[in-house]
């Protein structure tokens, strides 16, 4: 009696199939689902960012104020006293201070942005994330101190006597444009700093050489028209002459600066995450 063929199956179990995390793009833009996703690590990282940058320190958080405080002394003896410098009808030192503490919060999140990805090397090298995650948080932590630091401006407009008017309304759109501006610089040189070291030791020199062509110490009424609008095409210039007018009344109204400068934030801050989410993939095997 002849038995039935059985059929051999000769399909070999391949096993589990690898997972290959591939943005599938070079120029890809910001996926803000993801963002949302990874929320809870960006709040983590910039609580880590504040209590690293003043853990075992004497004063602490009180060195966001003493860093423009004293700053603001200095420039009122050499620029306000010695120079002459004239400060749009306002005392002198209120007039650098206001304008110190957005310089202060750009300045110091562009630096410590730009060290970010490098400093998080071990971080990147073993778990996925947007990496996007890491020079943002450096700017949210930086807000905690430009918040202190806004505090003691407040203290000095009642020392002298200045009463915001309705212009101080527009203070929330200007320090938009800050971080617009910082997070543009801060996304540029993290990624360049990945592949160049260079930019490390650079950084200082750039930071040096953009505060004085920013009107931090003087007023951009120096400049005669159209070379004061044009001024605008450094957006921290109006960024800092918003401030003033915004919160001292100064009659230099700085329309046409904060125009430019708001163009050129954006057009930084575009430019900025097309080159850093270009160069993300290679992050992991450069660092």
């Amino acid at each position: 009696m002849d038995t039935p063929e059985v059929p051999i199956n000769l399909e070999i179990d391949p096993g589990p199939v690898p997972i290959i995390i591939d943005s599938g793009r070079s120029w890809a833009r910001i996926d803000f689902r993801e963002l949302w996703d990874y929320r809870e690590l960006l709040f983590f990282l910039a609580l880590r960012d504040i209590k690293v940058r003043y853990k075992q320190t004497v004063f602490g958080i009180t060195w966001a104020i003493i860093q423009p405080f004293f700053t603001m002394l200095v420039f009122s003896l050499f620029f306000g006293r010695l120079a002459k410098i004239p400060s749009d009808g306002v005392p002198y030192p209120i007039f650098s201070y206001v304008a110190l503490v957005p310089w202060i919060f750009f300045a110091n999140s562009v630096s410590q942005a730009s060290d970010s990805l490098v400093g998080s090397a071990n971080l990147i090298s073993k778990v996925y994330f947007p990496r996007i995650i890491i020079p943002f948080a450096v700017m949210l932590s930086g807000l905690v101190d430009f918040f202190v630091a806004l505090s003691l401006m407040f203290g000095m407009m009642f020392y002298f006597h200045i009463i915001p008017t309705l212009q101080v309304i527009w203070l929330p759109g200007l320090l938009l444009l800050a971080i617009v501006t910082a997070l543009g610089a801060g996304l540029w040189l993290s990624a360049l700093n990945v592949q160049f070291r260079d930019v490390r030791y650079s950084l200082p020199f750039l930071i040096q050489f953009w505060l004085f062509v920013t009107p931090v110490a003087y007023p951009s009424s120096l400049l005669p028209e159209p070379w004061r609008t044009f001024y605008g095409i450094n957006p921290m210039a109006g960024v800092v002459e918003g401030f003033r007018w915004a919160l001292l009344g100064t009659t230099t109204a700085p329309g046409s600066i904060i125009a430019f400068s708001a163009v050129f934030a954006v057009v930084f801050l575009v430019s900025g995450i097309f080159y850093f989410q270009r160069m993300e993939m290679t992050f992991a095997d450069i660092i």
